[in-house]
């Protein structure tokens, strides 16, 4: 295929409008380059997406459009194919994972489109779609991997060229590879020496794992923070464009998202949603490493299908994002004057968090949040540890940020206690049929829910199991279809937990 030629013909001027490339002062002069927002969160659906899914209804047969189309999406190429097919005049059916945000399930629900809410990620609600469209004889619409929505979300690199020619860098979210490969497709043609960088979240990288391995390769699972872009095997039509073609690919944190989304609201006073900020939050990592030189960079802003709910998760993860917030667990002697003692230990470090939980007579642990640079994390544990204080800087864990920081109380003795994360779709019922499938004969010793600023929930459990009963344990909760993991071997459960 002629990319340069399908793209500069595309038909998505119909419903989309050409993105403004908007000067970021405040990131350029912190990272002494020229950075560049491409707004994709400014179309009608507020993402890119309408561009892909309008240009592949153009090109469906008329008697194929009378009977509806069906698509499978977490929600930004649902509400393209909705704004699309209202526009055209035709049914539209869209299935989606039950974690997928309200505000795009609602959104999707008001342009008129039919939606069925399935499974918990992106492939359960694609094999469902696909059942649908056997049954009814309708069009799927792929959200990635088709050539038609590949030219259509290659329209974003003819502005870009078009808007500034000799751009050095394009940083580009990348889930299923659609956009990425519509990018590298028209600036591989008219501006080969640009470089294409691909961005994914580090718990659903598909492509840089298809990269590798030389071959499409399917992830065992994904995480769903950065929803937009939570896909399990790249695209085989955009692995086909993108390799031997792109600079490089990163894959960055739920933090480092966090704290791009942050950057994005001051430069702009809109709050994106997380994959909407995932490239800046590669760029931002890019640009950490001195030898990566940058004159003119264009970073897409895919999306701002944002969640009210998140922003409270979003803003407390942020300064951990940056690198300027530490959290630490600490085990001090259970006397008196000993938290003034150990917070001079601490330094002229402010103390953004301390929490507190009774061990026995002669130890207590306390969690704290200090504003401290990478350097410093060293500095400090070293000094600690030569006054006898056992410390463990959790800043980089996950269970201990989501749950940790949010528990409190005094600590039992628990035969055989084990420690389990659980995810589960933030529905009602959800949680109920979790209990309920656990059984009755299981016994609980600790709970701890903490929603995850998306539409699922998470879960610290702590259950009293005898080793014999482990096997049993395994094989409900896997029956039972919620994402899990034993962290009954953490680091920090040693200092909470006592495990007789």
């Amino acid at each position: 295929m002629n990319w340069k030629e399908a793209i500069d013909q595309s038909s998505v001027y119909d419903v989309a409008i050409v993105s403004p490339l908007e000067f970021a002062p405040l990131l350029s002069q912190k990272y002494h380059a020229s950075i560049y927002l491409k707004r994709e969160d400014l179309q009608p659906v507020f993402s890119f997406k309408l561009r892909g899914a309008y240009q592949k209804l153009t090109t469906i047969p008329s008697e194929s459009l009378k009977k509806g189309v069906i698509a499978a999406s977490a929600g930004n190429h649902a509400q393209g194919v909705a704004y699309g097919a209202k526009y055209m005049g035709i049914p539209a059916t869209i299935v989606m994972p039950k974690t997928a945000p309200l505000i795009k399930v609602n959104a999707v629900k008001r342009m008129g489109a039919m939606v069925e809410l399935v499974g918990t990620a992106y492939d359960d609600a694609y094999a469902h779609a696909m059942t649908l469209c056997q049954r009814n004889e309708c069009t799927f619409l792929h959200p990635f991997d088709d050539e038609a929505v590949i030219v259509g979300q290659g329209t974003v690199g003819k502005e870009l060229f078009e808007q500034v020619p000799d751009l050095d860098m394009v940083v580009v979210p990348v889930g299923g590879g659609g956009l990425l490969a519509g990018i590298v497709a028209y600036f591989k043609s008219v501006s080969p020496q640009t470089r294409i960088v691909g961005v994914e979240p580090d718990d659903a990288a598909c492509m840089t794992a298809a990269l590798l391995a030389g071959q499409l390769v399917e992830l065992d699972e994904v995480g769903i923070f950065v929803d937009g872009v939570a896909v399990k095997k790249a695209g085989k039509a955009n692995f086909d464009v993108v390799k031997g073609h792109i600079h490089r690919l990163v894959t960055v944190s739920t933090d480092e998202v966090c704290a791009a989304i942050k950057d994005i609201f001051e430069e702009t006073r809109v709050a994106c949603e997380p994959s909407g900020a995932l490239a800046l939050a590669g760029l931002k990592k890019l640009l950490s490493d001195p030898h990566e030189k940058i004159g003119k960079v264009a970073v897409v802003v895919s999306g701002a299908n944002l969640s009210f709910d998140r922003l409270q998760h979003i803003a407390e993860r942020a300064t951990l994002g940056e690198g300027k917030e530490m959290m630490m667990l600490a085990e001090i002697p259970e006397v008196a004057g000993s938290f003034k003692s150990f917070c001079r230990q601490l330094g002229p470090h402010a103390i953004t968090e301390f929490n507190y939980r009774y061990q026995d007579s002669s130890r207590a642990v306390v969690l704290v949040g200090l504003q401290i640079d990478q350097a410093g994390r060293q500095r400090l544990l070293a000094h600690l540890c030569s006054t006898g204080v056992k410390a463990i800087d959790i800043s980089d864990d996950e269970m201990a940020k989501v749950h940790l920081r949010h528990m409190v109380g005094g600590q039992v003795s628990i035969l055989n206690e084990r420690l389990f994360h659980v995810e589960f779709p933030e529905r009602p019922g959800a949680l109920l049929r979790f209990l309920t499938k656990l059984g009755s004969d299981c016994s609980i010793t600790l709970f701890h829910y903490r929603n995850h600023g998306a539409d699922y929930g998470r879960v610290l459990l702590g259950m009293s199991v005898h080793p014999s009963d482990y096997s049993i344990l395994e094989s409900r909760l896997n029956d039972i279809g919620y994402p899990w993991r034993d962290y009954s071997d953490a680091k920090w459960v040693s200092l909470l937990f006592k495990t007789p």
